[in-house]
């Protein structure tokens, strides 16, 4: 089995927050996650789900850096981008189709692209 890191990206000029996130139609929002919850249970259900969550905008990241004589710790995130991650599911399961069938599951349910990618295997 494979390990996956299923992604989904943010504007990075938009930071939705839970707070934000009360701005939509409530209606919309209710359905949104219900679906994402009926996503997660089906994903927990088959056994394919390692771990899951949300992250907060990278606005609230320190980037740490430990190579230097002293380490450093830095307001803000590593690197400047246009989409940041705002949350993940880790999953295992047999092959790459798999995750794509998870994915596709997934982008329906929160209506947002979702990035797919394999984790490194363990060094023998």
């Amino acid at each position: 089995m494979t390990q996956y890191f299923l992604t989904m990206p943010h504007d990075s000029a938009e930071e939705p927050t839970m707070e934000s996130m009360q701005e939509m139609d409530p209606a919309e929002l209710e359905a949104v996650f219900a679906a994402v919850g009926a996503f997660n249970t089906a994903l927990a259900e088959s056994g394919a789900l390692v771990t899951a969550g949300g992250l907060h905008p990278p606005s609230t990241a320190i980037t740490v850096d430990a190579t230097g004589d002293e380490p450093k710790r830095v307001p803000g995130p590593f690197v400047e981008a246009a989409e940041y991650v705002g949350g993940f599911w880790i999953i295992d399961v047999a092959d790459e189709e798999t995750a794509l069938g998870w994915a596709e599951r997934c982008s329906a349910a929160l209506q947002s692209r979702i990035e797919v990618r394999a984790l490194q295997e363990k060094p023998e």
